[in-house]
């Protein structure tokens, strides 16, 4: 299947009229010129995501519905992480140490911190970090070489299901609709300054490159 029907089919039109900027085109001319670097901390990325599903899992054990979508989210991202460290080897690129980015710990300074309240909050940014993920891989898959590129069209799928059952979660146990409203604009403004803000480094989910600058 191509790429651009993948794209369509993974309904990414909906996730950008979420989201609230594109990706800059300085972030995706820098990630397409560090392919090493994107494909590290994009491991890192999924390594982290099954590891958030996994403390929900802990943290809320009498919230059903979230046990049965974090349970099924936490396996998708392992196997998503097994195939990056895949095409690292592949590819002969060593599995290195990256810092972590300021994006995820930059939403996560705004979150409250007790009971529901937190839960909302996790659940929303994570709404926010699976809808972004998805947004740069359809604007990547097309610009890299073409197994990169269909390896990134096909998570597509799975990520946009992530992305909505994060914010199915938020709205089925928040008190109310307003209280969601509220939170998920506070959350959409705080990543648009993330994203289209100078970055002192490149990493999956960094805001603008400066021109010139350390990977590391």
């Amino acid at each position: 299947m191509a790429v651009d029907r993948m794209i369509a089919e993974a309904g990414v039109d909906e996730i950008r009229a979420f989201l609230p900027c594109p990706t800059p085109d300085r972030w995706l001319e820098h990630a397409v010129e560090h392919v090493d670097h994107l494909l590290i901390d994009h491991a890192n990325c999924e390594k982290k995501a099954a590891a958030t599903a996994m403390n929900l899992l802990y943290r809320y054990t009498s919230h059903v519905e979230l046990l049965r979508k974090m349970s099924q989210l936490a396996r998708e991202e392992l196997l998503h992480f097994e195939q990056v460290v895949d095409i690292l080897r592949e590819r002969g690129i060593a599995y290195e140490h990256l810092s972590a980015s300021r994006y995820a710990g930059g939403l996560r300074e705004g979150m409250r911190k007790n009971g529901e309240d937190a839960l909302i909050d996790t659940l929303l940014i994570g709404a926010l970090v699976e809808a972004r993920s998805c947004e740069r891989f359809a604007c990547l898959a097309p610009l890299l070489d073409a197994p990169l590129g269909r390896f990134y069209a096909q998570l597509l799928r799975s990520e946009s299901r992530h992305y909505r059952d994060y914010l199915t979660l938020a709205r089925l146990y928040a008190s109310s609709g307003a209280e969601v409203e509220e939170r998920l604009g506070f959350f959409l403004q705080r990543e648009q300054e993330l994203i289209e803000s100078p970055d002192t480094e490149f990493r999956f989910h960094s805001g603008v490159p400066p021109v010139a600058q350390s990977t590391h």
